[in-house]
C-alpha cells in the first residue's frame, strides 16, 4: 500500500537538528537582573557596545597549597573561567567561558586568550569576575576541578566622563572563590580589595578596550555572551587568522520564500481544541472565586498565530514574523471574522470527515545563509479571550474581555544540514510540546498523550497508527521567483541558490553586514571606489559660514538643529534631537539586498577599512582669531554724518539703540504676547572700512554688492554700490574711515539721494504659517544672518560676514535698533614653501599640505533694526479655526447621491461642491468637437453645454449639417441631387465617427463625477526634506471584507509600513489615534502595500510626504539693475529653490482593482531656511571631492556622552554624490562630495540636508553650496621674478566689451588692461604678467567680465607653485619698537657687467621696507649704495624681509635677506 509519507520528505527534530541543538546547548545563559536593565534603559544605556578583552597571563608565585592536589603532580593543568557579575544585586549572569588548560613554567601561567562581548549595561555595578582553577585528572577520566583565587575587573566607572576603564590592568588576585561575592556583608560593597585578602604576588595583566567592530555581527551573539575568536558563530565567516571576531565577516544572505504552509494537529483540529478549552476552563474555575450565581463565562480562542524566525543556536537573526492563521479543511467551513472573534466550525454532512488543519493564505520573506546550524523557528501560539470583572477575576457580570497568549508546539528545522535536497519538495516537519528548552524561552502546552510520547521517535512506522502533530511547507528561493530581466538566466540564478547550498560556509568577499535595527528597505546610498576616496584635493576651497565667524560665541563648536525645519509642521525640530536615535549603518552601501543580476556577474570586490581624505577638510563651528573691530571716535563721528536714514517706530519715535556688545535677554512668552504681532526687519548697510592688504591697491574696493538670504525669503542680490571717500577729513593710515556706501545710477554717477542701502522684510500673520511664531522668533535668538561682499567691478568674492539675529528681538518694545561693525573674512589656501635649485629648476614639485589662513578684508557697518507693526485683522489668521489634528484626512460623507439627468454643471455642484473645477473641464471637454463640427457656423450652433446633454444631441447636429449644406447649395437642381447623394453619404460617415464619440465622452464624464465623489482634497505645506505626516481614515464600505491595494502615483508621497517609523510620527506630531502592529502585506512587484478589512472597519492609513529635491535655478552673478535713484528696496516674497508645487493622488482600490477612496493631496511649496553656506572653487569639467566636518552634536537629554549621535545626509541634486560615515565615538564625523564638474564659469548650487535622526523627520541643518568652475592654469615661477602665461579668451555669440580683473592687481597684471572688444566666435590672447612676492603654493583668480552687464563671461583659477629665490647675501638689523622713527640702513652692490645697467629694487614687504630710489643706473663693475627704510614697529619680534635686484624685464639678478629684529 502507498502511503502518504512516501511522497513528502520528513523531518524529525532529533535526527536533523544535531549541529543546532548543540549550538543551543551551549549557548544558554541567565539572564541579567530586571532592575539593572531598567537601570540601564533610565541612564539611555539603549544601545549595546563591543568590547575586547585580552587576557595575557598570570603570575602566580605563591599560590595556596592544597591537600586534594599537590603541586608536585605533574598532570596538574589551570583554567581560567571568566563571567559577568552585577555586584548591586549579587547575581551572576550571562555564560561563564573557560580558558583551554595551561600548564604553570617559572610561576607565570600563559592565557594568551582574547575575550568578545558587547552590552548595554554600562553600569558601575557590572563587573568581570575572573577565577583560576586547577584542573588535576581522576582515575575514571574525568577532572577535578579546584579554586585557587579570582578576581574582580571593573568595566565601567561611575564618572559620566569615562565611562569605560580601558586600557592595561593588573589585577591582584585575592583568596576563596567567587562565591564569596555573594555574602549578605559584601552587598553594595564599592572596593572589594579592602574586603578580601590578596595573594601575595598573584595577580593577573589583561587589557580591556572597546571594539566597535563588533556593531557589525550583534544581531548573530545576544548580549552579555562571552565568547572568543574561535567560537561556532553561525552567519559568521571564518577567519583565516583563527580570530573571526577581531575583523567580522559576514556570510552572504540569500532570500527564500516559505509558502503552503499547513499544520495538522491530532487527532483532529476540533478536538484538539475542543480538550485545550476543556483544560483551560477547569484551570480558570479551580483558581477562581465564583461570582453570585456560580456560573463562568467560557474561554474562548480569539486568534491562531505562527512565529517564525531564524535562529542561529544563539540568538534570533532579525525579530520573529509572527502571521495569522486559518482553519481549513475538506468538508469543514471556518468562520474567523465572527463578530465575537469566536472561530465557529459547521460541519458539511455532504462532505467526507476528515482531520481538519490550519493553514497560512500567505507568503513569508525569509533571509538564509548557508550553514549547518542555521534553523528556522516555527512557534504555534493561540491568543485566548477570557471574560475579566472588576477585581480583575473571572465574573459573570463582566462585559470586558481580556485577552492571553499561550504557546502550544514549536519546531525546528535546519535547511542547509546534509542532505540539503528539500529543493521542490514538500517538507513535513514534526511539532513538539511540553518543559523542554526552547529558542523562545516559554513554557509549551502539554497533554498527557504527548508527553508520554517520546520525542525522537520517528515521523510514523509503516504498519503502525501512531500521528503525531506536524507542519508541512515548501521553501524556494525568492530568486528563483522573481521576474528579472530578459538578459537574466534562469539557470545562473538556480545556480547560485544551488552553489549556496553546497558551498562550504565560506565570506563573500561582497557581504557587508547591514545593522539589524536599521530598515531593510533603505534606499542605497551613494558610494565612491577606492581610487576615487583616495584622491587628495589640491583646489581651493574658499568657504564661509556663518558658524565658523568669531561672533557666535554662544555655540561656538555646538552643531544646532535649525529652527524651521518644517514650516507648518514646527515640532519636528524640537523632537529632532530628544528623540531615540536608532543605530545608523555603517556603510552607506547595502550590499547586502543587491539585485539578483549584479549577484549573477559574480562576487563584488570587499572594502577595505579606510578613511577618505580630501584636503583641506573644511570645518564647521571653527572659531577665528579676531581683532578688536571699533572704530575710533573720529570713524564714528564721520559715519553720523553722512545723513543715514533713521530707524522709527509707528508713532515717529526713533528705535531704541542696543549695543551688540552686551548680552539680550530672551523670554519667548514675552515676545509671543507682544501686542505688536506684526514685524518690519530693516537690514541698513551703511559703510565698508578698507584694510590694507598684499596684493591690491589701497582703493580697493572701489564699488561692492551684496547678497545674503534672510530666514526662508528669497535670496536678495542688491545693486552696485560706490565707496565714498572724504577728502576734507584727515585720517591716519593705522585708522582708516569707513567709506560710506552710495548706490550708483545707470549712468555711473553716485545717487544723490539717501546714502547706503535698505533693505526690509514684513514678517507678520499673513506670512507666518499657524505655530511658526515661535519658531522665527527662535531664529532670531539663535541664528546669524550670512552675507557675502563682492566686488562689482571684478565680480570677484571679497569676502563674507555674518551679523547675529538676536538684536532684532524686540522684547516688549515698539522698535529696536543696533548698529554692527563686523570683519569681513575670507580663507586663504597656501602651501609649504619650496626651495629653488638649481637640480629642481623646471620641475614641478609635489603638492605639499596646504595651510588655511583667515584673511580680513575689511570692515562692514550695518545697522539692523525691528519695527513693531500692528496686525490687520482681516489679514490675520484664524489659528484657532483648523482643526485640532491636522494630521488626519478625514473624507466627508456625501448624503445627496446623484439625482440622473445630464452632465451638466448644476447637477455636479449639486452633488458636492468640491467638483466645481471638474465640472468645468467637462464643459470645456464637450467644446472641443471634431474636425467636421467647425464647419457650422456660430450664428447656428448651440451652446456647448446643451449639445453634449441632450439625448439625441447627435441627430439633432447632422439635420442642422444637413440645413446648412442644403442652403449653401446654389447650383441647379440635377447639381443639387447629385449633391444630395454624396451629402448624404458624407452625413452617414460623420454620424458614424459622432455617436462612439459622444458615448466615449458621456462614459468619461460619469467616470470622472464618480471619481469625484469619493476624492478628498487635502492641502499640504511642504519644505525641503522634511517629512509631512498625515493620516487618512479609509473605510470599507461594503458587508464584505476587503483586502485594498494602496498606490501612489508619486514615490515622494508613500505609505510607512514600518510600526517603528509610524509609532515615531505618531508622537512626533502628538496624533492620538490607534497604532496597529504589522498592519500591511507588502510584496515585492506589487503596486502599493496592501491591508485587510473587515466589513464596515475604518482604518488610518500613514502617510508621509517628503522631498529631497528642490529648484536650482539661481541668479546670474553680478549686482542686481536696479531703477536709478532706487537706493531702497523691499524684499518680495517670490519663491525660489524650493520643491516643486505638485498635485498627487492616493487610490485605494478592492480586490475588484476598482477605487474604494481617493485621497489627492495638493502640495503647497514653502520656502526653508538656510543654515550654513559654502562657496568653492575648482577647476572645470572636473570631479571635486570635498570633506565637511561636523561639530561634535551636543544632546542635554542623553546622560550617556557615549552614546552616538548617527549622522545621514541627503543631497538636493541627485547627480552629486553625498555621504557619510558612522565611526568611533570621539572620531570626528565628516561629510562627504562629490561634484561633476561643469564649463567655467558655471556656478553649481545645491543643498545638503543633515539628519540627526533614524527616520529623517526634518534636517538639523540645511547647508547651501555654490561651486565655481574655473578654467584652470597651473604657474610654476620664483618669487620675486616675472613670468609671462598667455591665456585664449574666446567669443560667444554677441558682441562684448570686455575688461579683465585679477584678484591680486599687484602680482598679476593683465594685458590688455583696458576695456576691449570681443566679437562673436574670436580668439583673444591675453597675457598675464605674474610677480609673486611670496614662496609656496597659492591659488589666484581672474574674471574676464562683460561691463555693459557686469556679468561674468570667463573666470580662470591660478596655481601657483611659487619657488624660493637663491640668496646671495643675508644681514640682520636690529630696529627700536616704538618711539615712532624708523630705522636707515644702507647696502653695496656691485654691477657684475661690464656695460651700464639700469636696476629695479624690490621687497616682498613693501610695508615694513622702503626703498631711498626704487630704480638706479650703474656703470659696469662700479658699486651702488641701496638705502634702506624700515618702518617702525609697535611690538617686539623678528622677520625676514627679501630684497630683489631685478632688471627693466623683472628678472631677478640678486636676492638679499635681511633679517629685522624689533627690540
Amino acid at each position: 500500500m502507498f502511503s502518504f509519507e512516501n511522497m513528502v520528505k520528513t523531518e524529525d527534530i532529533s535526527n536533523m537538528a544535531d549541529v543546532w541543538r548543540e549550538v543551543f546547548r551551549r549557548s544558554r545563559l541567565v539572564p541579567a537582573p530586571r532592575q539593572t536593565v531598567r537601570l540601564a534603559v533610565e541612564n539611555h544605556f539603549t544601545q549595546s557596545h563591543g568590547f575586547q578583552l585580552s587576557l595575557s597571563r598570570l603570575s602566580a608565585a605563591h599560590l595556596p597549597q592544597s591537600q586534594e592536589m599537590p603541586e608536585v603532580d605533574q598532570d596538574l593543568t589551570y583554567q581560567l573561567r571568566v563571567t559577568l557579575f552585577d555586584r548591586n544585586h549579587q547575581h551572576f549572569f550571562g555564560r561563564t567561558w573557560r580558558s583551554s588548560p595551561q600548564r604553570m613554567k617559572n610561576n607565570k601561567i600563559p592565557i594568551n586568550e582574547v575575550l568578545y562581548f558587547h552590552t548595554s549595561l554600562r553600569l558601575s555595578s557590572t563587573v568581570v569576575v575572573l577565577e583560576l582553577v586547577s584542573l588535576s585528572p581522576r582515575p575514571d577520566g574525568s577532572q577535578q576541578a579546584l579554586g585557587r583565587g579570582f578576581t574582580v575587573l571593573e568595566l565601567f566607572t561611575n564618572r559620566p566622563e569615562a565611562q569605560a576603564a580601558d586600557g592595561d590592568r593588573r589585577l591582584n588576585l585575592h583568596h576563596g572563590s567567587p562565591r564569596s561575592l555573594l555574602h549578605p556583608l559584601l552587598k553594595d560593597t564599592v572596593d572589594y580589595s579592602s574586603v578580601l585578602k590578596t595573594i601575595d604576588s598573584a595577580h593577573l595583566e589583561c587589557v580591556v578596550k572597546r571594539h566597535p567592530a563588533l556593531v557589525s555581527m550583534m544581531h548573530l551573539l545576544p548580549e552579555n555572551v562571552l565568547v572568543s575568536g574561535d567560537e561556532n558563530i553561525p552567519g559568521l565567516a571564518a577567519s583565516p587568522t583563527g580570530d573571526a571576531l577581531l575583523r567580522p565577516q559576514l556570510l552572504k544572505m540569500l532570500p527564500f520564500t516559505l509558502n503552503r504552509l499547513t499544520i495538522s494537529l491530532q487527532p483532529s483540529l476540533e478536538k484538539f481544541e475542543s480538550q485545550l478549552l476543556q483544560l483551560i476552563n477547569a484551570d480558570c474555575h479551580n483558581t477562581k472565586q465564583p461570582g453570585p450565581e456560580g456560573t463562568l463565562r467560557a474561554v474562548v480562542i480569539q486568534e491562531r498565530r505562527l512565529h517564525v524566525g531564524v535562529h542561529n543556536g544563539w540568538c534570533f537573526l532579525d525579530k520573529p514574523q509572527v502571521v495569522v492563521l486559518e482553519p481549513l479543511g475538506s468538508g469543514t467551513r471556518g468562520r474567523a471574522d465572527s463578530p465575537s472573534k469566536q472561530s465557529t466550525l459547521v460541519k458539511d454532512s455532504s462532505a467526507p470527515s476528515l482531520p481538519q488543519i490550519l493553514c497560512l493564505r500567505s507568503s513569508l520573506e525569509l533571509k538564509l545563509t548557508n550553514h549547518q546550524a542555521l534553523a528556522v523557528v516555527f512557534q504555534l501560539e493561540y491568543v485566548f479571550s477570557a471574560p475579566i470583572g472588576r477585581e480583575t477575576m473571572l465574573s459573570t457580570t463582566s462585559s470586558s474581555r481580556a485577552a492571553f497568549l499561550q504557546c502550544l508546539r514549536w519546531g525546528i528545522w535546519c535547511p542547509f544540514q546534509e542532505p540539503a535536497d528539500w529543493k521542490g519538495e514538500e517538507i513535513q516537519l514534526v511539532l513538539q510540546g511540553g518543559a523542554k528548552p526552547n529558542p523562545h524561552g516559554v513554557m509549551v502546552y502539554s497533554t498527557e498523550m504527548s508527553a508520554k510520547t517520546p520525542s525522537s521517535a520517528p515521523l510514523s512506522a509503516p504498519g503502525t497508527a501512531q500521528v503525531r502533530d506536524t507542519m508541512s511547507f515548501r521553501l524556494s528561493s525568492s530568486l528563483e521567483r522573481k521576474a528579472s530581466s530578459p538578459k537574466a538566466s534562469l539557470r545562473s540564478k538556480q545556480e547560485d541558490v544551488s552553489r549556496l547550498r553546497s558551498s562550504p560556509s565560506s565570506p563573500s568577499p561582497g557581504q557587508r553586514h547591514t545593522a539589524p535595527a536599521s530598515p531593510p528597505e533603505s534606499p542605497q546610498g551613494p558610494g565612491l571606489s577606492l581610487s576615487q576616496l583616495a584622491a587628495t584635493s589640491r583646489y581651493p576651497t574658499i568657504s564661509h559660514s556663518s558658524s565658523a565667524l568669531p561672533w557666535q560665541q554662544s555655540f561656538p563648536s555646538l552643531l544646532h538643529p535649525s529652527p524651521l525645519a518644517s514650516a507648518h509642521q514646527l515640532s519636528h525640530v524640537a523632537c529632532s534631537a530628544v528623540s531615540n536615535i536608532a543605530h545608523l549603518e555603517m556603510d552607506l552601501q547595502q550590499e547586502g539586498d543587491a539585485s539578483p543580476s549584479g549577484q549573477n556577474e559574480g562576487d563584488q570586490l570587499q572594502e577595505l577599512p579606510f578613511t577618505p581624505v580630501h584636503a583641506p577638510v573644511i570645518t564647521l563651528g571653527m572659531n577665528v582669531p579676531s581683532s578688536s573691530s571699533v572704530s575710533s571716535r573720529s570713524s564714528l563721528a564721520h559715519l553720523y554724518s553722512a545723513g543715514f536714514p533713521e530707524i522709527m517706530d509707528c508713532s515717529g519715535q526713533v528705535a531704541e539703540v542696543l549695543d551688540p556688545t552686551e548680552p539680550v535677554p530672551f523670554d519667548p512668552q514675552r515676545e509671543e504676547k507682544d501686542p505688536l504681532q506684526g514685524n518690519l526687519l530693516v537690514f541698513q548697510f551703511l559703510a565698508f572700512t578698507r584694510i590694507p592688504a598684499s596684493g591690491v591697491g589701497p582703493d580697493w574696493p572701489e564699488n561692492v554688492y551684496f547678497t545674503f538670504q534672510f530666514y526662508r525669503f528669497p535670496p536678495v542680490t542688491s545693486q552696485q554700490l560706490k565707496l565714498l571717500t572724504s577728502d576734507r577729513v584727515q585720517h591716519k593710515a593705522s585708522d582708516p574711515l569707513p567709506c560710506v556706501l552710495a548706490s550708483i545710477n545707470k549712468d555711473g554717477t553716485v545717487n544723490s539721494g539717501s546714502p547706503g542701502l535698505q533693505v526690509q522684510f514684513r514678517v507678520d500673520d499673513g506670512f507666518l504659517k499657524p505655530e511658526e511664531k515661535r519658531w522665527f522668533l527662535r531664529y532670531l535668538a539663535l541664528h546669524t544672518l550670512h552675507i557675502d561682499i563682492w566686488d562689482s567691478d571684478s565680480l570677484l568674492l571679497i569676502g563674507s560676514t555674518a551679523i547675529e539675529l538676536k538684536y532684532m528681538l524686540r522684547q516688549g518694545k515698539s522698535a529696536v535698533q543696533a548698529l554692527h561693525e563686523v570683519e569681513v573674512l575670507t580663507t586663504d589656501y597656501v602651501g609649504d614653501d619650496t626651495l629653488l635649485t638649481s637640480s629642481g629648476l623646471g620641475r614641478r614639485s609635489t603638492s605639499g599640505p596646504m595651510t588655511v589662513h583667515t584673511v580680513v578684508r575689511g570692515r562692514l557697518h550695518i545697522r539692523t533694526g525691528n519695527i513693531g507693526c500692528p496686525v490687520d485683522p482681516i489679514r490675520r489668521r484664524a489659528v484657532d479655526i483648523r482643526s485640532s489634528h491636522p494630521h488626519i484626512i478625514t473624507p466627508q460623507e456625501v448624503t445627496s447621491g446623484f439625482r440622473g439627468g445630464s452632465l451638466s454643471s448644476r447637477n455636479i455642484l449639486q452633488l458636492n461642491a468640491r467638483n466645481t473645477a471638474q465640472a468645468h473641464r467637462l464643459e470645456m471637454d464637450g467644446d472641443q468637437e471634431p474636425s467636421i463640427r467647425r464647419r457650422i457656423r456660430p450664428d447656428n450652433a448651440k451652446p456647448a453645454e446643451h449639445d453634449v446633454n441632450e439625448a439625441d444631441g447627435g441627430n439633432r447636429k447632422l439635420k442642422c449639417m444637413a440645413a446648412v449644406h442644403q442652403r449653401e447649395g446654389k447650383e441647379g437642381v440635377k447639381a443639387a441631387k447629385a449633391m444630395d447623394q454624396t451629402k448624404e453619404a458624407q452625413l452617414a460617415r460623420e454620424r458614424l465617427q459622432i455617436k462612439p464619440s459622444e458615448e466615449r465622452s458621456k462614459a468619461e464624464g460619469i467616470a470622472n463625477m464618480l471619481s469625484q465623489a469619493i476624492t478628498t482634497q487635502h492641502l499640504l505645506y511642504a519644505s525641503l526634506g522634511s517629512a509631512e505626516y498625515m493620516e487618512f481614515v479609509l473605510k470599507n464600505p461594503f458587508n464584505v471584507p476587503q483586502t485594498v491595494t494602496i498606490h501612489s502615483d508619486d514615490p515622494e508621497l508613500s505609505v510607512i509600513t514600518k510600526t517603528e517609523e509610524w509609532r515615531y510620527f505618531k508622537a512626533l506630531t502628538k496624533t492620538p489615534t490607534p497604532l496597529e502592529e504589522n498592519m500591511f502585506h507588502v510584496e515585492e512587484g506589487a503596486p502599493g502595500p496592501r491591508v485587510y478589512l473587515r466589513p464596515k472597519e475604518s482604518v488610518h492609513i500613514p502617510l508621509k510626504y517628503q522631498s529631497f529635491l528642490c529648484d536650482h535655478t539661481m541668479a546670474v552673478q553680478g549686482p542686481s539693475l536696479l531703477p536709478a535713484g532706487k537706493g531702497s528696496q523691499v524684499a518680495k516674497k517670490n519663491l525660489s529653490n524650493i520643491v516643486a508645487a505638485k498635485t498627487i493622488k492616493v487610490t485605494f482600490k478592492a480586490e475588484d482593482s476598482k477605487p474604494m477612496a481617493i485621497c489627492q493631496v495638493n502640495v503647497e511649496p514653502t520656502p526653508h531656511v538656510v543654515d550654513q553656506t559654502f562657496r568653492l572653487y575648482h577647476p572645470e569639467l572636473c570631479f571635486l571631492k570635498k570633506a565637511i566636518r561636523l561639530p561634535p552634536w551636543h544632546d542635554p537629554t542623553v546622560a550617556d556622552p557615549d552614546s552616538k549621535t548617527h549622522f545621514c545626509v541627503r543631497c538636493s541634486d541627485p547627480n552629486i554624490i553625498c555621504q557619510t560615515r558612522m565611526l568611533v565615538p570621539g572620531e570626528p564625523q565628516d561629510v562627504y562630495l562629490k561634484v561633476p564638474g561643469s564649463p567655467s564659469p558655471h556656478i553649481k548650487m545645491f543643498f545638503v540636508m543633515v539628519f540627526t535622526d533614524k527616520w529623517m523627520a526634518a534636517p538639523s541643518q540645511i547647508w547651501q553650496i555654490y561651486v565655481h568652475f574655473l578654467e584652470r592654469v597651473d604657474v610654476s615661477c620664483v618669487s620675486g621674478q616675472r613670468t609671462c602665461q598667455s591665456l585664449v579668451l574666446r567669443g560667444r555669440q554677441a558682441v562684448r566689451k570686455v575688461k579683465c580683473f585679477s584678484s591680486h592687481p599687484r602680482e598679476i597684471q593683465v594685458d590688455p588692461e583696458s576695456v576691449f572688444v570681443l566679437p562673436p566666435a574670436a580668439v583673444q590672447e591675453l597675457q598675464l604678467k605674474v610677480q609673486p612676492w611670496r614662496a609656496g603654493s597659492r591659488f589666484l583668480y581672474v574674471n574676464a567680465v562683460d561691463v555693459e552687464s557686469h556679468r561674468l563671461v570667463t573666470a580662470w583659477l591660478l596655481c601657483l607653485n611659487v619657488h624660493q629665490p637663491v640668496l646671495s647675501k643675508a644681514f640682520e638689523v636690529c630696529v627700536p619698537v616704538g618711539g615712532g622713527r624708523g630705522s636707515s640702513r644702507k647696502i653695496t652692490y656691485t654691477n657684475p657687467y661690464t656695460s651700464s645697467h639700469t636696476f629695479l629694487l624690490r621687497s616682498d614687504h613693501p610695508d615694513l621696507l622702503q626703498f631711498k630710489e626704487d630704480q638706479f643706473q650703474i656703470g659696469g663693475g662700479e658699486s651702488y649704495t641701496i638705502g634702506l627704510r624700515f618702518a617702525p614697529s609697535q611690538s617686539p619680534g623678528s622677520v625676514e624681509i627679501l630684497v630683489y635686484v631685478n632688471n627693466l624685464e623683472e628678472k631677478t639678478e640678486e636676492t638679499f635677506c635681511v633679517k629685522v629684529n624689533y627690540s
